[in-house]
């Protein structure tokens, strides 16, 4: 009696990929996300790739993850893929200290965020 199989956590036409630990804040990087949200995944492929934000590298990354997912391990149609979701949040922050006037010291936050994004196979209308 093996260990039961995890139920999948989005619909059969659908494929998944999550990005954690990625460098920066959860806001700039919903900025990027915001890009691509809804999108087809050869557009949002071309908009990552352009974009001047650096974050999206890391978001083009995890949306290439996501759409071999789809290819390989649900056997989706690439072509017909679209962005159906990709959502943002907030990950650890390391707590650095740096000294100041006086003999202050001052805290630097660098955090780190994580993107889900989740695409989904269109129906095909002729």
């Amino acid at each position: 009696m093996g260990k039961q199989a995890a139920p999948r956590r989005v619909a059969d036409n659908e494929a998944l990929a999550v990005g954690t630990m990625i460098r920066g804040s959860a806001q700039k990087l919903n900025l990027v996300a915001g890009l691509i949200r809804g999108r087809k995944v050869e557009e949002a492929l071309n908009i990552l790739s352009f974009s001047k934000k650096a974050m999206a590298v890391d978001v083009r990354k995890v949306l290439a993850s996501a759409v071999a997912n789809a290819e390989n391990n649900h056997n989706l149609d690439v072509d017909s893929l679209v962005v159906a979701e990709a959502s943002v949040g907030k990950s650890i922050s390391m707590k650095r200290w740096t000294p100041r006037a006086r003999g202050r010291s001052a805290r630097i936050v660098k955090p780190f965020s994580r993107v889900r994004i989740v695409v989904r196979e269109a129906s095909q209308e002729a």
